[in-house]
């Protein structure tokens, strides 16, 4: 690994300059930044995949794993089903009915709604009588009753 302390770097600066110049040396500096950026995106970004594989193979362990308890739970409840069938059908008892439901209170029809009756006046009677049908917003309120200008 490369070790590079504030010695290391001086030095590097000054020859930098020495070779390329004052006038290019900004330029060259952005040019190597920016390239530095990316191979850093880059590296982020492969260890991103690397982590997301791995957390991939995890959930499907887990999954597996979810998948054989599912399975354990469903074969030793068929088993106790089968258990109890085979139980019932030797002592055959005589079924006997339930008792009478309970009575449950009667149905009462809910009271008419106003709102249903207002909506079922035709709009014939509500334009001759002036009841509004649509609501104003506060600019078309303003527009509709502002006055005129006389010129």
């Amino acid at each position: 690994m490369l070790e590079l302390g504030i010695s290391k770097l001086a030095l590097i600066g000054a020859v930098a300059l020495i070779v390329i110049g004052p006038e290019k040396l900004p330029r060259v500096a952005r040019t190597v930044g920016t390239l530095l950026g990316k191979a850093q995106r880059y590296v982020n970004d492969v260890k991103a995949e690397v982590n997301r594989s791995m957390e991939l193979d995890e959930l499907r362990k887990m999954k597996d794993t979810v998948e054989d308890a599912a399975r354990d739970v469903e074969q030793s409840i068929r088993t106790g089903a089968e258990e109890v069938k085979q139980q019932l059908e030797g002592e055959s008892l005589p079924f006997t009915p339930l008792e009478t439901p309970p009575d449950y209170p009667q149905y009462k029809r809910p009271r008419k709604n106003w709102r249903l009756k207002q909506g079922a006046t035709p709009q014939w009677y509500k334009a001759r009588n002036g009841v509004r049908t649509k609501a104003l917003s506060g600019a078309a309120r303003v527009a509709r009753y502002r006055p005129h200008k006389i010129n």
